[in-house]
Formats: C-alpha cells, structure tokens, sequence
C-alpha cells in the first residue's frame, strides 16, 4: 500500500512539475480596460481552451512600446493598428528610421472605428466646422501610442484645419484623453467608436448632450488629403446607429484594420495553430469581446502592409481563405 501511495506521489509530482515548465506564450495589449486587452484576453482564452498551446494576456504601456520587442522576439504576439503597422512595416512616422523587419501578420482581428469627438453642446457637426473652433485645447503628445496624433492630424486636414490652430495638451494615451473629454481638460479628443470609453464619456457630459463624432468629408479634395496624411492604411466609412454615444445622425468616422502580428522566429507550427483557432472560433472571440462580430474571415488574410507568416499562410490556405503570400 505504501508503495502505490509512494508511486502515485511521484507520478503527481511529475504531472505538476510538467504543467509547471509548459511554455507559456505571451500576447501583448495595451493597458487593462482598454480593447486592445480585451482582445487579448479573448484571444488568450480561445487558444489556450482550443489548442494544446498556453497563451497569456501581458498588458504594457502600448503598442508602441512593445512592437519593437515583438520585432526582437522578446514577446510573441501582440496588436496594433492598420496605420501603426504601416509605420512599423515602412519605418516611417512613428518608427522613423526603426523598420520592424521582422515583424509578421497573424491576420485582422476586426475594424476598429474610431472618430474625432466634440461635446454635443458646442453646436459642431462636421469637421470642417472646427475652423471656428481653432484655439480650443486638443489632446495631442500621445506617449504609449505616438501614432494617435497622425491620426488626428489626418482628420483635421480633411476638414481643412491644421493641428498647430490648436493648443495641445499631452496626455499619455488613448484612454486618459478620451477621459480628458469627459472631464473637461481638453476640447477635441480621438474617441474609438462604440467603446466602453465613449459610453463613459458621453454619461460624464450627459448634462451637455453627451459627446459628438464629427463628420468627415468624403468628397475627392479632401478624402485625399485624408489618405494622403495617413499613409493609405485609414479609410472612412459611415456609421448611422445612433445606439453608439456620439453617433447623432449618419456620420462618416475613421476605420482602420486591428490587427495581431508576430515574428520571423515564431515556428511555422505555433503560428498556424494560433491562425487555425482564430479562423474556427470566431462564435467563441464574439462571447468574450463583442468587436470581433465586425471580423470578416475572407479579409483576416489581406492586410498588405507586412508578410504573413508562414505558418499563418498555412491556415488560411487550409480553411479555404485568401491570403496575401
């Protein structure tokens, strides 16, 4: 008897002690509360509870920040947006002079909509009406996500305003100048549509009508301006649900891939697993995070700002899905 109880012991200890030096893969978001982290954790969730591979959310400052250490292979995934990921796969912008060679695409996760927003009550529509607003405070300095303030001076050059007719006001990322909106500390603020973040904001100025996305101009002049500053990763479409804070009637807002990348050192064997249990289990990402009800399978292998890894290319080719090779 004590021999079995000695046996089982030490098969136990071998079982944890296995368990304990599984390798644990880390995803990298952005700080908790933010989408980028819920679509980490969702992600997270999914591969570990469908694939023999342990994923683990590591929140950080920003996708700025941890890019570059994806690109070294310190961290094995991450997210970041269609316009970051230009700049990264480019070196430009923001990674001016830093190419992310060795960054490489899993696939979009969903459209990410995000707009620049007024308080209801100043009367503003359309964006082209913030040449009476100039000298009105804007959030600006952006510092866990540099890449926020290309976006809004794409914007404004769309409505034919510059960045400089404004006074900046650093913030230190997506969340705290949003909030900067709702609390009064700035005018003009980047808010991502039908976020957790606009639904605060806009019970924060209830009193005031709540907030207001202003409206982009579609017309040639000024489209083209728009891409034009935004490097062709940006486009903007229209958003006529008025359930989402901000949203007062049909209103043209900025849409931009979000995206999960890699690197060139990720095995073929985990990328494609990774791939695999995000083309299958897309039922499951929607019940953890609402956005990926957006996500649409035949464009999670198009983005063309970076290569596909290998491994990815496999999944999508397999699940019968167009990939850029």
């Amino acid at each position: 008897m004590k021999n079995k109880i000695y046996a089982a012991t030490i098969s136990t200890f071998i079982l944890l002690g296995g368990a304990a030096h599984a390798q644990v893969y880390s995803v990298a978001t952005n700080p908790q509360g933010s989408l980028g982290y819920r679509t980490g954790i969702a992600v997270a969730k999914v591969v570990t509870a469908k694939t023999d591979i342990t994923a683990r959310a590591q929140p950080m400052a920003g996708s700025t920040t941890y890019l570059p250490m994806i690109n070294r292979g310190e961290i094995d995934f991450g997210f970041t947006n269609g316009g970051e990921l230009q700049h990264a796969g480019d070196g430009v912008g923001t990674f001016a002079g830093r190419k992310q060679a060795n960054l490489r695409m899993i696939g979009t996760m969903f459209p990410l909509r995000s707009g620049v927003a007024v308080v209801n009550d100043t009367g503003l529509i359309k964006i082209s009406d913030l040449k009476n607003f100039k000298g009105k405070r804007i959030a600006s300095k952006f510092t866990s996500l540099a890449i926020l303030e290309d976006f809004v001076k794409a914007a404004l050059l769309n409505g034919g305003v510059k960045f400089e007719d404004f006074v900046h006001v650093p913030m230190s990322g997506l969340a705290k100048a949003a909030l900067g909106l709702g609390s009064g500390k700035v005018d003009i603020s980047w808010v991502p549509v039908g976020s957790g973040l606009a639904r605060k904001i806009n019970n924060q100025l209830r009193n005031r009508g709540g907030i207001r996305y202003l409206d982009l101009d579609t017309s040639k002049g000024p489209y083209d301006r728009f891409k034009k500053a935004s490097g062709g990763a940006l486009k903007l479409v229209k958003i006529s649900n008025k359930k989402f804070p901000g949203i007062h009637e049909p209103t043209h807002v900025v849409e931009m891939a979000y995206v999960m990348l890699t690197h060139n050192k990720t095995s073929n064997g985990l990328a494609y697993k990774v791939t695999q249990a995000l083309i299958k289990n897309q039922k499951d990402l929607a019940k953890s995070f609402g956005a990926f009800k957006r996500n649409k399978l035949n464009t999670m292998g198009m983005v063309p700002q970076i290569s596909y890894h290998p491994g990815a290319i496999k999944a999508y080719k397999e699940a019968g899905l167009n990939v850029i090779n």
